[in-house]
């Protein structure tokens, strides 16, 4: 049976810990832990720690460290930048999904077509904090603030941009792209494009292009803007 997970942002270098109300108030009251408990312990960065219950209390239970694992991340960082939609539940399912199959980075992107979103950073991070503990996983992926696509296509600090769109034109399939001679996959950091209910507009597709993005499509039908962001994170990630 697998050691309950927990997420503290601050790991100490030393061998005990309190743990955050949040941690604390689940140990003691949904999971009825007790002294000599186990746990897992992870801060989001690649560190897990094994404890032990020292004192389980619902406001700041005591643990002993008794162990330290360092995980190392993906050798390419898969960066997704999606538009805001305008239904809130269908972005946080992306984000949860995202995390679970181990997405580095997620850039709420806002294009022309956007439709306005009030964007609650906190409450997004708690879904990939959950989801990143569900699935496992010692590496939270990050969380930009919403950009604009005009600041995005400037300069990112990565080998292989793309920009999936359904607007006719010259473009190939994603898997083709990322694929390069004799079928083994491209080396480096990753960033897709993807737009908004509606799609991107021509000239941000142009514009898109003149800054290097390559044009991509991912597959023969018209997705939604989240399912995009998951065929597309799939791909990348597994190539």
């Amino acid at each position: 049976m697998q050691l309950p997970f927990f997420f503290e942002e601050n790991l100490p270098a030393h061998d005990e810990l309190i743990l955050s109300e949040e941690s604390s108030k689940h140990i003691v009251q949904v999971l009825r832990m007790h002294a000599s408990g186990q746990l897992l312990i992870t801060n989001g960065n690649g560190e897990v720690l094994t404890a032990v219950i020292i004192t389980a209390d619902k406001k700041k239970t005591a643990v002993k460290i008794t162990g330290r694992t360092l995980y190392p991340g993906h050798t390419s960082k898969v960066s997704i930048a999606v538009s805001l939609v305008k239904n809130k539940n269908r972005f946080e399912w992306l984000l949860e999904k995202a995390a679970e199959i181990g997405v580095s980075e997620i850039i709420p992107l806002i294009c022309r077509r956007t439709e306005k979103q009030h964007f609650k950073h906190d409450r997004m991070k708690n879904i990939l904090v959950s989801a990143m503990l569900q699935s496992q996983q010692a590496w939270l992926p990050a969380l930009q603030e919403p950009v604009k696509f005009e600041e995005i296509i400037k300069d990112p600090p990565c080998q292989h941009k793309f920009i999936a769109h359904c607007a006719e034109g010259q473009k190939r399939p994603l898997y083709q792209e990322i694929s390069a001679g004799n079928n083994q996959p491209q080396q480096g950091d990753r960033l897709i494009l993807i737009g908004p209910e509606g799609d991107f507009t021509k000239d941000e597709i142009d514009i898109a292009i003149q800054h290097n993005f390559i044009a991509v499509s991912l597959g023969e039908t018209r997705l939604r803007t989240e399912t995009a962001g998951l065929v597309a994170a799939v791909l990348l990630l597994n190539r």
